[in-house]
């Protein structure tokens, strides 16, 4: 059990989940029940997905933080809980958004990580899933919950964050990704350009939360870009783990802002 678990990519799967139930919140117990229980069986999916097709890859590599590479757990195992994951966010999705809601979950934001998963990510597109899935899953939120149709910049900063999410978790194995064949969007770039971008891109975000809900700017959002761009200097100049770290509290900012204005 305990492989298995973290062969679904813990982390990004509980970030993705929360976030989601974030967005939720406000909406009836059952509606945010279905919803939570949707994404996580997606982003469970998802994880198991990826490790079971990178396994042969992290094996040749001796990657020791891989439950497959290691023999922790099996790739029947795997294969067995990837199915029954599919199967449940199906069934959760339809449950808690009806047709709609299944196109644009299991369709756009399921879709879009499987496809990443199986090849994607080793292309210059390797931004797009994140892109759609990101941009697609506050719409999937606001449509199980009776909110109606998400506002254009809810959908336009959930795609900013999740290009950056990309950028930013790809670079602690750029190398190793390099020499394995994958060349996606990180890659072709390179670190110094992909360091750069994502905070550019958190911080765009951060800018469109502010100013184009409707109604005047509150004061918060004025804030909100200004911790956003402080953050981005050291984001860009500072050595170590300083830039990687600041980049995070921006994304941070912006899931927060988001979860307000939505």
């Amino acid at each position: 059990m305990r492989g298995l678990a973290l062969a679904c990519h813990p982390l990004p799967s509980a970030a993705v989940t929360v976030l989601a139930l974030l967005l939720a919140l406000g909406a009836a117990p059952v509606e945010v029940a279905l919803v939570v229980g949707a994404v996580l069986t997606g982003q469970l999916a998802i994880g198991w997905h990826n490790d079971l097709l990178d396994a042969a890859r992290d094996r040749a590599a001796g990657r020791a933080d891989k439950p497959l590479a290691r023999g922790d757990v099996s790739a029947r195992t795997v294969r067995a809980a990837l199915g029954g994951a599919l199967v449940l966010t199906v069934l959760l999705s339809l449950a808690s958004g009806g047709w709609l809601g299944l196109g644009l979950h299991v369709g756009l934001v399921v879709g879009s990580g499987l496809a990443y998963n199986a090849g994607l990510k080793a292309t210059a597109w390797s931004w797009m899933p994140y892109a759609v899935a990101f941009g697609t899953l506050p719409a999937f939120v606001w449509a199980s919950v009776g909110r109606g149709t998400a506002p254009w910049w809810v959908v336009v900063v959930g795609a900013l964050l999740g290009v950056g999410a990309h950028l930013l978790n790809v670079l602690p194995d750029l190398e190793e990704d390099l020499r394995a064949g994958i060349r996606g969007l990180p890659h072709r770039i390179g670190s110094r350009a992909s360091r750069l971008l994502a905070p550019l891109l958190l911080v765009t975000a951060t800018l469109v939360l502010a100013v184009a809900p409707p109604g005047p700017v509150p004061a918060w959002g004025w804030v909100a870009v200004g911790v956003a761009a402080l953050l981005a200097v050291p984001a860009w100049t500072a050595r170590g783990k300083v830039p990687f770290l600041a980049a995070i509290g921006i994304a941070l900012l912006d899931v927060v802002a988001l979860v307000l204005v939505g």
